[in-house]
C-alpha cells in the first residue's frame, strides 16, 4: 500500500520577531541584559522567529491552538473533508497539560470531525517525525484511508524571564551573580513557536504535486547515552534525572525545574556523529545511492551544525553539496517537533519541486539521543 503527503499547512503565531525585540517579548532576568544572547545569535544564525505571546508576555495561543489551526488550513478549499479523517496523530515536546493528551486537546478544537483515533506522541524534535510514521503506518497497513498528522511547539512560555526570577535572586544573594547558568540561558535564544501539519492519503493527488513516502527511520541511543535535553527534572552528578516529583514546590521555583536545560558538552561531542553514522547504515542497507538525492532537508537548532553535518557526511561518504539543502531556520527559527513540518511546506510551495526528485528528511533529537530520517519521492 502506497501512501502519500497529499496537502501540507503551516500556522504561526503573530508577527515575525526579530533579535532585536526578543527581550521585550521574553523579558530581562531581574532587570539585567542577558550575557548569552548575542553570542548564540551569532552562531546560531536565527533572524526572526514567532512567539504565541503579546509584548506584555501573555499568551496568545495555546499548543493545541496553533496545531488546530494548521489542520482547519489543510481543508480550507473544502471544509467539509476534514469530517472524512479517520486519524489525528500529533507530535510535540511542549503539551499544554499533562492529561489530558495533546492530541485529544486538538482534537476538542475541531468540533467538524468526528470521533476518532488521536494519538500523541511526547518527547522533543522527533516527535513529530514519530507522529508522521504511526500515520504512515496505519494508512500502509490498510486501517486507514485519510489521516492527519502534525508537529509543534509552544515554548515561548517557559522562556520568559520570570520562570527564572526566583533562581537569578538567589544566585545574586550567594554568588553577585545575576545570571542564570548558561545550560538554562541560552535555549532562549534557539527555540520558536509553531505548527505543521499534513494530510497523508493511500491515493495521491489528481493535480498538483504528492509526496510519496517511500520510508522512514527512527532510532535512540539512550541505552548509551544519559540525557542531554531535558525539562522538569535535574540532572544529578551521575547523569541520571531526579523527576520534579521528587521536589517541593519550592524547591521547583528556586531550582527552576520546570525550566528548558541542555548539557552542552555532551550535545556537542555527540549530536552529529551518532545519527549521521546511522544515517549510513540506513543508505547502505537500503541501496541507496547519495547521489539520487535532489533535496536534502536537515533539522538544525542552530547554523552552527551545518558544517558539522557537511563534514560527517562527505567522512561516511555520503557527500551532499550545500547546492541540495534547504532550510528556513534563518526566517522560522527552530520549531522543535514543527521544524520539518514548516520546512517541507515551505519547499512545496516554493515551486522547486519538479516529479521523480528524491527529498531526504533529517531529525537529530538531543534530549538522550534519538534520530529519525525519511526519503520521500515527487510525484
Amino acid at each position: 500500500m502506497s501512501v502519500y503527503i497529499n496537502r501540507t499547512s503551516v500556522f504561526l503565531p503573530n508577527e515575525p520577531v526579530s533579535n532585536d525585540e526578543m527581550e521585550t517579548f521574553l523579558g530581562q532576568i531581574n532587570g539585567y541584559k542577558s550575557k548569552s544572547k548575542n553570542i548564540v545569535l551569532r552562531s546560531n544564525g536565527i533572524e526572526y522567529r514567532f512567539y504565541a505571546l503579546d509584548k506584555q508576555g501573555k499568551a496568545t495561543h495555546t499548543n493545541a491552538d496553533l496545531v488546530a489551526n494548521a489542520i482547519q488550513q489543510l481543508f480550507e478549499e473544502n471544509p467539509q473533508e476534514i469530517s472524512e479523517v479517520e486519524l489525528l496523530s500529533c507530535g510535540t515536546g511542549s503539551p499544554d497539560q499533562l492529561l489530558p493528551s495533546h492530541a485529544a486537546m486538538v482534537h476538542g478544537l475541531l468540533p467538524q470531525t468526528i470521533e476518532m483515533e488521536v494519538v500523541s506522541n511526547s518527547g522533543s524534535c522527533c516527535s513529530g517525525m514519530h507522529a508522521l510514521k504511526y500515520a504512515y503506518l496505519s494508512i500502509k497497513s490498510g486501517e486507514k484511508k485519510k489521516v492527519v498528522c502534525t508537529g509543534s511547539e509552544r515554548i515561548s512560555s517557559s522562556l520568559k524571564a520570570d520562570t527564572f526570577i526566583e533562581e537569578a535572586m538567589q544566585l545574586e544573594a550567594l554568588q553577585e551573580n545575576p545570571y542564570v547558568a548558561f545550560e538554562k540561558d541560552f535555549l532562549r535564544w534557539m527555540l520558536s513557536d509553531g505548527a505543521g501539519a499534513f494530510l497523508l492519503e493511500n491515493k495521491k493527488n489528481e493535480n498538483g504535486v504528492s509526496l510519496s513516502i517511500d520510508w522512514i527511520e527512527l532510532f535512540s541511543f539512550a541505552n548509551q547515552k544519559e540525557a542531554c535535553m531535558y525539562m522538569g527534572a535535574e540532572k544529578l552528578p551521575d547523569g541520571t534525572l531526579n523527576s520534579y516529583q521528587h521536589y517541593t514546590s519550592k524547591e521547583i521555583i528556586q531550582k527552576s525545574i520546570l525550566s528548558l536545560k541542555q548539557d552542552i558538552k555532551l550535545l556537542s561531542s555527540n549530536i552529529i556523529e551518532l545519527g549521521f553514522n546511522g544515517l549510513k547504515n540506513i543508505l547502505d542497507r537500503r541501496g541507496i545511492n547519495v547521489n539520487e538525492i535532489d533535496h536534502f532537508l536537515p533539522h538544525m537548532s542552530s547554523f552552527f551544525f551545518k558544517s558539522k553535518i557537511y563534514e560527517i557526511l562527505e567522512k561516511n561518504n555520503i557527500p551532499i553539496p550545500y547546492e541540495k539543502w534547504f532550510t528556513n531556520l534563518k526566517t522560522k527559527g527552530n520549531v522543535g517537533a514543527g521544524s520539518i513540518y514548516i520546512m517541507l511546506d515551505e519547499l512545496i510551495k516554493s515551486g522547486r519541486l519538479q516529479k521523480g526528485e528524491r527529498i531526504l528528511l533529517a531529525v537529530p533529537e538531543s534530549s538522550r539521543f534519538s534520530y529519525a530520517f525519511c526519503l520521500l519521492t515527487v510525484c
